[in-house]
């Protein structure tokens, strides 16, 4: 796991900028909110908001990422007005609070700007919940909110915006995206009402943590089997979390200068680890939680313990809607990926082909970035097949199997790009036959026709010949594994 968060590729040190401009966001926001005069709780409803903010907007380009950064708070305030309206009425709340968990769901058939803003209406309930809030307390929020997603818009779009430098690739949209959608939206609110009346059980006063719980196992999940893997994994971080929290967080006990720097950290982390490790994200979220409850003076271990159960109640509340209400198989989507993983390795060769052969227009540099999401979330769809409690181990090898290569593909490719950034490097007939045959076999993976052997022989002395001859291995050592028998295949093709 380690080797996963801290070996993992970082093309362009994209997810290093992606961590350090969000504690410089998130960090001047509170800044900014605590010398307009709010209080602690004003504070942290800021910090939060900003976190949101810089976490959830993924579009594809400059100018729509500020668009749905604008509408932030237009999808939160009237949110966290009714939410602190409602805060004596348990009832209402309640079945106000899974209309929101519905809507935020079915609102990601809209793309990722329907995404963003239904996460950030989902988790201004949630945080009013966490913070209380009160009708008195509306005014002050709604600064905090307002001064904090434009400070940290200020940070992304005007003192630090490194995408305007390049394209960014667009996130990879799930397949079937209305149908999926409408199913998850049903799942997520049947889940969540579990998760709120068994969380009320366990807790009168933290019972929102397993309805929170429920939500984040439903994020860029589209399978039965990914959701129960990402359960799992957010158990296993919040008690790694917790753990850790009775050696740092509850020293602490809510001093302000090493709460500081150790919430900075934790920012790093969760935005640092988010792309390649789901439980150390978890982990960075939790230990951050218990910094917050510091410095509202309520931690304690027994908080923690609460913390805990609340967490696992709302991972069966998720396991069990998709279990049983409208399930979606892990073969109905791992398949879907896996082609539209190996149609961008063909059009990064594409583009680095173009790239040595002179065109100026070239700039394969995108696609690589692309390419590194789509693999993300292969593994995300293959993650139930390669689990060590993975009963199915003939599944389970040719899964291992699958993401070797396609690892292989990736570090092909990569070395590839590096290669055609170089301007010295040339292009010559060999290869553009080797990116014809990798082209051919792209297209005979994903459309079912027979996958030429690749040719032996002495390595090739060039660089880029190199890894184009690597590329075509691996591309043909992938049809074994993806052709299994159709009584126990790995995907559709």
């Amino acid at each position: 796991m380690l080797k996963k968060v801290f070996v993992s590729p970082d093309p362009g040190r994209s997810r290093l900028r992606f961590a350090a401009r969000a504690v410089l966001g998130i960090g001047l926001a509170v800044v900014v909110c605590g010398l307009a005069g709010t209080s602690l709780v004003g504070a942290i409803i800021g910090g939060l908001a900003a976190l949101l903010a810089l976490f959830t907007v993924t579009d594809a380009t400059v100018r729509g990422q500020a668009l749905t950064t604008a509408l932030l708070p237009v999808a939160g305030l009237p949110v966290l007005t009714v939410a602190a309206a409602l805060h004596d009425l348990p009832v209402a709340r309640d079945l106000t609070f899974l209309a929101v968990v519905g809507a935020g769901v079915y609102a990601r058939r809209w793309g990722p700007r329907g995404h963003s803003l239904g996460v950030f209406a989902f988790m201004t309930f949630f945080i009013a919940q966490f913070l209380h809030a009160t009708t008195d307390r509306l005014p002050e929020m709604y600064a905090a909110v307002l001064l904090s997603v434009a400070t940290s818009a200020g940070v992304r779009f005007g003192l630090w915006c490194y995408e305007r430098r390049r394209s960014a690739p667009a996130v990879p949209a799930p397949p079937g995206l209305a149908r999926i959608t409408t199913r998850q939206a049903v799942q997520a609110t049947a889940g969540a009402g579990f998760a709120l009346v068994v969380g009320q059980l366990v807790s009168g006063d933290r019972w929102y943590w397993a309805v929170g719980a429920t939500w984040w196992v439903f994020v860029n999940t589209t399978s039965r089997g990914e959701t129960l893997v990402r359960g799992f994994r957010r158990v296993l971080g919040t008690v790694v979390g917790i753990g850790l929290g009775f050696l740092i967080a509850v020293p602490v006990a809510g001093s302000p200068a090493p709460t500081a720097v150790l919430a900075a950290a934790c920012v790093f982390g969760i935005f640092y680890t988010a792309a390649v490790s789901y439980t150390w994200m978890m982990l960075c979220v939790t230990l951050l939680a218990e910094l917050l409850y510091g410095l509202l003076g309520v931690l304690s271990p027994g908080l923690l313990a609460l913390r805990i159960a609340e967490t696992g109640v709302g991972a069966l509340g998720a396991a069990l809607a998709v279990l049983f209400v409208l399930p979606v198989t892990t073969h109905a989507v791992t398949d879907v990926w896996i082609q539209r993983a190996l149609r961008c390795v063909h059009a990064c060769t594409a583009e680095a082909a173009a790239r040595l052969a002179g065109a100026e227009g070239a700039d394969p540099t995108p696609r690589v970035a692309e390419l590194e999401q789509l693999l993300g979330r292969v593994r995300l769809s293959v993650a139930p097949l390669v689990h060590p409690l993975s009963p199915m181990y003939g599944r389970r090898r040719r899964a291992r199997r699958v993401l070797d290569l396609l690892d292989d593909c990736a570090r092909e490719i990569r070395g590839l790009v590096a290669v055609a950034a170089d301007p010295e490097a040339s292009h010559d007939a060999r290869l553009a036959a080797a990116c014809w045959r990798v082209e051919a076999a792209v297209e005979a993976l994903t459309g079912g026709g027979s996958v030429p052997a690749h040719a032996g022989g002495p390595p090739a002395a060039e660089p880029a010949l190199a890894h184009l001859h690597g590329l075509e291995h691996a591309l043909a050592e992938l049809a074994a594994p993806l052709r299994s028998p159709s009584g126990s295949r790995l995907a559709g093709a």
